[in-house]
């Protein structure tokens, strides 16, 4: 397992290296003047050149690159352009709200998935498998900023029983917090529910027509027992690795619904960032996105490592 394992650790180092400059290199093709965004349109050019060379973006390209790399190894990303202020000081609080939102939508969307996958499957073919399915597909279609602004105009403004921001007052107790983040949460739970649902289904079905199971079912186990012992963990390890992957569509979501539902997350920083033109905490934004996605399929890799059997042994051998 082990040589596995850290294999797929050395092509996550890999991959952070070549995001890390993918990203820099996006950030230098951007369109606009650093210099002229934070001076204004009436500077005199003098003055943006003179800020241009203060920042150092008139170096080398491969200067800049090392400079930056380096400062993110020693715990610096830069100072904002913007605030003037270290990068991190704002990037790390909006990533701690991110994760907040975040965590609350999978916390409800992974076991209701899981649930909805695994009924599906064992009512294959009938009408509740069919609504699930359909249902769930059909909510994937829907963007969230569609759905959030119907929810907001539901339950937001004509029912007002939930708030329409995200953000709780200072200091607001834990379930208080909570019900604010519910409405920002429900869109990220519509657009991931259907593809996890339905890989939790196929794996159910696979595992129900296998071999083993069949032989359990004859030899007279009752069917929740061989739905719990031998059915949940065969069929959750494909969809393990669906839950990983689909990190990358809930941070598309929060860059959306964080500014739809006026939330300071990762990605409403990373937008207006964008905005005003300020390169450090973009690429730093960006680049620190790259690294949640990339430890959130690490993980999955780990999981589905340990809890497969035949990966294991393969690896023993």
């Amino acid at each position: 397992m082990w040589p596995h394992l850290l294999k797929r650790l050395g092509l996550t180092v890999l991959t952070l290296v070549l995001l890390s400059m993918i990203i820099f290199l996006a950030g230098q093709v951007l369109p606009g003047n650093p210099g002229r965004a934070i001076l204004g349109h009436y500077a005199p050019e003098s003055a943006v050149l003179a800020l241009n060379r203060k920042l150092g973006v008139t170096r080398p390209l491969l200067v800049q690159y090392w400079s930056w790399v380096s400062g993110i190894i020693h715990g610096n990303l830069g100072t904002s352009w913007e605030y003037h202020a270290p990068v991190s000081s704002f990037l790390f609080p909006a990533l701690g709200r991110s994760a907040k939102l975040a965590l609350f939508a999978f916390v409800i969307v992974v076991p209701l998935s899981i649930l909805g996958g695994v009924v599906a499957a064992l009512n294959r073919g009938r009408a509740i498998d069919k609504i699930i399915s359909v249902g769930g597909l059909s909510f994937t279609t829907v963007p969230t900023f569609v759905s959030g602004i119907v929810l907001i105009v539901i339950f937001g403004i004509a029912l007002k029983v939930l708030p329409v921001t995200a953000q709780a007052p200072p200091g607001s107790p834990f379930f208080t917090q909570l019900r604010y983040l519910i409405l920002p949460a429900v869109p990220l739970v519509l657009i991931l529910f259907g593809y996890i649902a339905r890989m939790a289904r196929a794996g159910t079905i696979e595992v129900l027509d296998s071999d083993y199971v069949r032989t359990a079912t004859l030899n007279g186990l009752p069917r929740w027992r061989v739905i719990s012992r031998h059915v949940l963990r065969n069929s959750l390890l494909p969809t393990i690795t669906v839950i990983a992957t689909q990190t990358g569509y809930l941070i598309g979501g929060l860059v959306v619904i964080e500014n739809l539902f006026n939330y300071p997350g990762i990605g409403r920083l990373i937008l207006t960032a964008a905005d005003f033109k300020d390169f450090p905490m973009l690429e730093a934004g960006v680049l620190f996105i790259g690294i949640v996605y990339l430890l959130a399929t690490l993980l999955a890799d780990i999981l589905y490592t340990v809890l497969n059997p035949r990966i294991r042994l393969g690896s023993e051998e």
